[in-house]
């Protein structure tokens, strides 16, 4: 039997060192919110949770448990037990978790017990942790911050993916903020990008206080909105500007939209589902800004994009893609960023190229103090 260990309300430790969660929470209550380091192994499926939950309207708490039992009994019970008994032995610094800290993690507790194990929870379950999450966002989105913008291409994420401080907003998002920016993975719910969010603030600090370096992002990130109390004061941040050449531009582009992402798709189904998919991704990217572009010019872009894919397929190069992606930026990305950094013209505080900026960050007060 392993040591006993005590349940825990230490709810910093669990997020700031990514200690493993086993969730025993449903599968839809966990698809609307989790824990970064958490693993769903519920204890319930959803339509047994939905028959519990039901009973207990109708017929109370002592019916409702009853019914709980003879829903998860016999070789269901003794699959989920092993399950969450392997989970155990791989990560034995973990916790248990449900909703609350309630039943269903004592429930589960109880069964680990009796199977040899005995292993802890979290008190106040995933909502005190939740509550706790938004307090970090809501604490330290008021520290400093100093945002990096820049037009498409210039390496922004990147460069705040290098700095000690930098908070990739769209990394934790899933998307990359853009009509081209979804990836091949889905973007976290809402309750999780915070929980993500918060999760980075405490791993990127410790009691100290540090300054935040930031995208310039607009509120909302593929579908997810920017925590409010974190937005309201990027509004009111410095910002760096990074100014590379248009050709060095259009080569990270190639290699980011292009290159890796006919990779990202390759990888992961077979070369015609792959292919269909890639095409239908910068093909959706374009659609979104039709509008914009006007329909004469969209269906113009079109055409050309529809012969580099075929281009690329055959030659395994993504070059054809740059006779529509280099007017994309001159005619439509390029005078949308000028327009919108020309209303925050006060607050710029350095422009450079992309090394330039990144010596100017390391050195300056901004972001000295996290060295």
């Amino acid at each position: 039997m392993h040591n006993a260990r005590s349940d825990t309300q230490q709810y910093e430790i669990l997020l700031r060192n990514d200690i493993p969660l086993i969730d025993v929470r449903a599968p839809v209550e966990f698809a609307q919110g989790a824990m970064p380091a958490a693993l769903n192994l519920p204890l319930m499926t959803d339509d047994e949770r939905a028959a519990v939950g039901t009973c207990y309207k109708q017929r109370g708490q002592k019916a409702a448990i009853e019914l709980g039992h003879s829903l998860v009994k016999g070789e269901i019970r003794d699959t989920r037990i092993q399950k969450w008994l392997e989970q155990c032995r791989l990560h034995p610094e973990g916790y248990l978790c449900c909703a609350r800290g309630g039943m269903r993690s004592h429930i589960v507790q109880q069964w680990l017990r009796e199977a040899g194990i005995n292993y802890p929870l979290v008190e106040g379950g995933y909502k005190a942790l939740r509550h706790y999450a938004l307090q970090t966002i809501e604490s330290r989105s008021k520290w400093p911050m100093v945002l990096v913008s820049g037009n498409t291409g210039c390496g922004k994420t990147m460069l705040i993916r290098a700095l000690p401080t930098g908070v990739d907003l769209e990394g934790l998002a899933r998307h990359r903020g853009s009509s081209f920016g979804r990836t091949i993975v889905e973007q976290p719910s809402q309750a999780s990008f915070e929980n993500n969010l918060a999760a980075t603030l405490l791993k990127k600090s410790a009691d100290t206080q540090v300054t935040w370096v930031i995208e310039d992002e607009g509120r909302m990130i593929g579908s997810r909105h920017i925590p409010e109390s974190f937005r309201e004061n990027m509004a009111r941040a410095p910002i760096v500007v990074v100014e590379d050449p248009f050709e060095v531009r259009l080569e990270r582009l190639k290699t980011e939209y292009f290159q890796q992402m006919s990779e990202a798709f390759l990888s992961v189904s077979d070369e015609e589902s792959a292919w269909k998919n890639y095409a239908e991704y910068l093909h959706h990217g374009l659609f979104a800004i039709r509008r914009r572009l006007g329909m004469e010019r969209f269906q113009q872009f079109t055409m050309v994009l529809d012969k580099a894919l075929e281009f690329q397929r055959n030659t395994g190069s993504s070059d054809g893609h740059l006779a529509w992606l280099a007017p994309l930026l001159e005619e439509y990305y390029d005078p949308m960023y000028r327009y919108q950094l020309s209303k925050k013209a006060g607050q710029i505080v350095f422009r450079g190229d992309y090394s330039q900026v990144e010596s100017w960050l390391r050195s300056s007060s901004y972001v000295s103090q996290a060295k």
